[in-house]
């Protein structure tokens, strides 16, 4: 596959801007996830066939450059139906079960970002052990007001919203990138990326990828923090060198099951955890932590 992409220029002051061209070339079966990000890309039905039988997420965007659409292979696995099956017939209990391990999980790393960072997380670090099945007391969103008021504390403005101001665009971009991650490793586990353990939303087509994500959202936060304060108020729009860099986070380092794995890889063997947990071979979710 060639791809003509564009080349970064970086001045120590301001984020990397687009200055040229180039041409490269990459074996499909290295790729993962492709964005179509301006108006006046072509790609043929064939690509697109060779790209989907790879197992590549196609993320197309707007006129904003924001991603809104998402095309994954309908024949991720050789055992796709009884995947289905053992999905569709999971029981309520088991998808509580799973929902407290995301939950907790996820709260931990957001945790770790904080203490990170220098700030107190005694009080998350104990919700992450007190959730209970299906979190009946909604501690995933107390752990997030506290989470979010100390992640961006140094602008006053700044609430969690999709909609609000900046950096929310950027954790949008990151967070894209995350979701179609992991929609494209449970396809490739061979499970129904529309199905959730908890989101049940019926206009969601990715409810499923919108539950299993929520632990590997803490690092696209923590990638768009280091953007932002290394290049603070410069950012107010999604340059292509700043898409650039949040692409990065398929790449970052994480631990899962105590062993050292880009973001991409531990993706899959996080579905295909959940994949034996709807199966009753394993009973927890293999998430990441930070290394």
């Amino acid at each position: 596959m060639e791809l003509r992409l564009p080349q970064v220029e970086k001045n120590s002051n301001l984020p990397p801007v687009i200055k040229m061209e180039a041409s490269r070339r990459f074996p499909i079966e290295d790729l993962g996830v492709v964005i179509l990000d301006h108006p006046q890309i072509v790609i043929t039905q064939a690509l697109m066939t060779k790209l989907l039988a790879n197992n590549v997420a196609l993320i197309t965007c707007d006129h904003r450059h924001i991603p809104t659409g998402l095309m994954l292979n309908l024949e991720g696995h050789l055992l796709q139906s009884a995947r289905f099956k053992a999905q569709i017939e999971s029981s309520l209990p088991l998808r509580k079960q799973l929902w407290q391990q995301t939950v907790s999980a996820k709260i931990r790393n957001q945790a770790t970002v904080l203490r990170n960072l220098g700030h107190e997380t005694g009080n998350m670090e104990n919700w992450s052990e007190q959730v209970r099945s299906g979190d009946p007391d909604n501690l995933e969103a107390r752990a997030a007001v506290y989470y979010w008021r100390k992640l961006f504390h140094f602008i006053p403005e700044f609430t969690r919203d999709p909609q609000g101001v900046y950096p929310n665009a950027l954790l949008n971009y990151g967070y894209a990138i995350v979701r179609a991650i992991v929609a494209r490793s449970l396809v490739g586990s061979g499970l129904l990326p529309t199905l959730g353990i908890h989101h049940r939303n019926q206009y969601n087509h990715y409810c499923l990828a919108d539950d299993i994500m929520e632990p590997y959202r803490p690092f696209a936060d923590a990638l768009v923090h280091g953007l932002v304060k290394e290049w603070p108020g410069t950012m107010d729009e999604l340059r292509p060198g700043i898409k650039q860099q949040l692409l990065a986070v398929a790449s970052v380092d994480v631990d899962i099951d105590e062993q050292k794995s880009p973001l991409f890889v531990a993706a899959q063997r996080t579905t295909s955890s959940l994949a034996r947990c709807f199966e009753g071979v394993q009973k927890k979710i293999l998430y990441p932590k930070w290394p």
